[in-house]
């Protein structure tokens, strides 16, 4: 393991071949209750979503950017631990950004535990009720529905393009 940063963080879109890499960091943080569950069928079937960053051949990164029509989400953003603070998980965060903007997403918003993190990227807290449809679609599925203690943020991206 080295754990001193790397000179550039090289995050790219995941291949076939790394639904499983996804699913293994994904269920490591989902079975201790940080992240939403997801099969490897959800995954494969969301791959173009995600991005991954891959070291030694295991990803040990993955982050993805789901769209609801004007409205994105980052989701799954996930990064061992042994990786922390090296700059993985702001480079994912930055190409969804990217994406998103790409995209012409209005608003970008994220339900997570680590609110510091996202406000570096100037994310504000907003209350969950502002996304039913992530709730209804999502959020129904976890075991801590109803009484979620994740906390809401939003990026408004519109504003840049006016």
């Amino acid at each position: 393991m080295n754990a001193s940063k790397p000179s550039s963080v090289t995050v790219r879109k995941p291949s076939l071949r790394d639904g499983p890499g996804i699913a293994a960091l994904i269920r490591h943080y989902s079975g201790r209750g940080f992240l939403l569950a997801r099969t490897l069928r959800q995954i494969s079937e969301s791959l173009r979503d995600f991005f991954v960053f891959e070291e030694d051949g295991r990803i040990v990164g993955c982050g993805a950017l789901h769209l609801w029509s004007d409205l994105a989400e980052i989701r799954s953003l996930a990064v061992e631990e042994a990786h922390w603070r090296r700059g993985i998980g702001a480079a994912i965060v930055r190409a969804c950004l990217d994406e998103a903007r790409q995209l012409g997403a209005e608003t970008l918003f994220v339900l997570t535990y680590q609110p510091d993190f996202f406000a570096r990227f100037g994310f504000k807290e907003v209350p969950k009720d502002r996304f039913p449809q992530k709730i209804w679609t999502d959020c129904a599925q976890c075991p801590k529905f109803p009484n979620c203690d994740e906390i809401a943020m939003i990026l408004p991206l519109g504003e840049e393009r006016k």
